[in-house]
């Protein structure tokens, strides 16, 4: 079951479903409008590495060593 991410076009407000079928009304859940954007979902995966998984300094969890990555640097 896919989950997709959507702007409410009344009031802005971002929200999640998942969607269990394409035929499916989704309303915000803020204020019941049925007029929203799907948002582009970004996906987060953990790279192991060495058994252990490091913080990158950018905030993402990338599995570089932090002082070799060069997003980190």
């Amino acid at each position: 079951m896919p989950i997709y991410e959507y702007i409410c076009q009344e009031c802005q407000s971002p929200f999640e479903r998942i969607v269990l079928s394409k035929t499916e009304r989704i309303a915000c859940p803020k204020c019941g409008s049925k007029r929203h954007t799907m948002k582009f979902s970004v996906v987060n995966t953990a790279i192991k590495s060495g058994g252990d998984t490091a913080q990158c300094g950018m905030g993402d969890v990338c599995g570089m060593d932090p002082s070799t990555c060069d997003r980190c640097g």
